[in-house]
């Protein structure tokens, strides 16, 4: 029976073993799966194929023009002989419009730049949907942390709460001091239970991103919680920033989008030729003989009235209204950068303290007070406080590490590229 009892249990112990056997992905790993499986991605990814398939179209020749004239259709009798189709004469002809201004290649300009500017655009989105990604995976990292931290406090209150039992049955300790530190342990379970379902929910949050179905349980993630305290220049993160970033790059392709176009515009006022050739087998008065004529013809427009004079204005405002945009998404990426320089200073500033002094600190404090309390040199008011005090630095300083990383997010969005790691 105590065999069977024990296969049992330790079926029972496996079972969720198995069933909870997780899957622990990198940042890396999490960012590859975000753009290969994000349908908002995928979307935007068809509007530059699209893009793409419209410089085809924008490149293609003119196409010739058959024609086929037919004359000398008889509509009365000839000397009383009725044959309407026998002076008929058939005369094939063929007519190319050629493009002068290079009309054709301008078109291929301008496709080709809307493609890049598509590009640049998906870019700029992908940044966008990226630090949501990043701050989902650092909410994750935080959650982890702060659950991890309040497990070790309910596991070193257990301990505590086992000696002091020890104590009272040795007749050494108070049994109302020992009452007491068993009901402070109803914060240590609520600082545990709250800090596991704000982990849950980190992990939907990412899992909704990366559209996503693996359970919960399943799903779990790695990196290093910590910061770092080297800091470059606000003017090299400046600086990165004018180059890498995506909504700049558009911005800057949208103003020579506008000048091809303009371009395009005057090479469309010019008049363009259509070239015609033709054979008839019709006899020629200038020579008997001759029964076989072929001809030629060139049609030239004539420009008496430009009727492409607003498209040309149109397309010179846009050259300016786009250098306007330019410089305000310019003016609006140095803003992004400098306020997140602060924000990620700051966090910087608090961090260093709490490394370098409080933690040290507030643990050699918590270790005085325990001792002294165990010693009957302190009451345990004043061990409460002592742990409290710990118990507040620890998370302090867990929860700061937490907004450093989403400031480093924050200032990897601003730039368009990781330059904080």
């Amino acid at each position: 029976m105590r065999r069977a009892s024990g296969a049992l249990w330790g079926v029972a112990w496996l079972i969720p073993a198995l069933g909870s056997a997780q899957s622990v992905l990198t940042w890396e790993q999490i960012k590859e799966r975000f753009e290969a499986g994000n349908p908002t991605l995928k979307a935007s990814r068809l509007s530059i194929d699209e893009s793409r398939a419209g410089e085809i179209t924008a490149f293609l020749r003119p196409n010739p023009e058959l024609s086929l004239v037919v004359d000398g259709l008889q509509v009365a009798p000839n000397q009383g002989t009725w044959r309407p189709l026998s002076g008929v004469e058939q005369t094939p002809g063929m007519s190319y419009l050629h493009e002068r201004q290079h009309k054709r290649e301008l078109r291929r300009d301008s496709a080709q730049q809307s493609t890049a500017v598509a590009e640049s655009a998906y870019s700029d989105q992908e940044r966008s949907l990226l630090f949501n990604l990043r701050n989902a995976f650092v909410q994750i990292l935080q959650a982890k942390a702060v659950l991890q931290n309040a497990q070790q406090n309910l596991t070193s209150w257990d301990r505590e709460v086992q000696v002091n039992r020890q104590r009272v049955n040795a007749g050494d300790a108070a049994l109302v001091d020992l009452q007491r530190l068993e009901l402070q342990r109803a914060q240590f379970e609520s600082d545990y239970e709250t800090a596991l379902v704000n982990l849950r929910t980190a992990k939907i949050q990412l899992l909704m991103l990366l559209n996503d179905r693996t359970p919960i349980a399943r799903f779990d993630i790695t990196g290093l919680y910590d910061f770092n305290p080297d800091l470059m220049p606000l003017d090299d993160f400046k600086a990165a920033a004018i180059e890498a970033r995506p909504d700049l790059k558009e911005a800057n392709q949208n103003v020579e989008l506008a000048k091809i176009n303009h371009q395009l515009a005057v090479a469309n006022g010019s008049v363009d030729l259509t070239f015609s050739a033709w054979y008839s087998h019709n006899p020629s008065f200038s020579n008997m003989f001759a029964n076989q004529t072929v001809g030629g013809s060139v049609s030239i427009p004539l420009r008496i009235f430009d009727r492409n004079q607003g498209e040309k204005a149109k397309t010179q405002i846009e050259i300016g209204r786009n250098e306007r945009l330019r410089d305000a998404t310019q003016a609006t990426v140095l803003s992004d950068v400098e306020s997140a320089y602060w924000t990620l200073a700051q966090a910087l500033n608090l961090l260093k303290p709490y490394k370098d002094k409080y933690l040290s600190l507030a643990q050699d404090n918590l270790n005085r007070i325990s001792f002294s309390y165990r010693n009957g040199g302190a009451s345990l008011l004043d061990f409460l406080d002592a742990e409290k005090a710990y118990r507040d630095t620890r998370l302090a300083y867990l929860n700061l590490i937490g907004s450093y990383l989403s400031a480093a997010a924050q200032m990897n969005m601003a730039v368009g590229r990781e330059v904080v790691r």
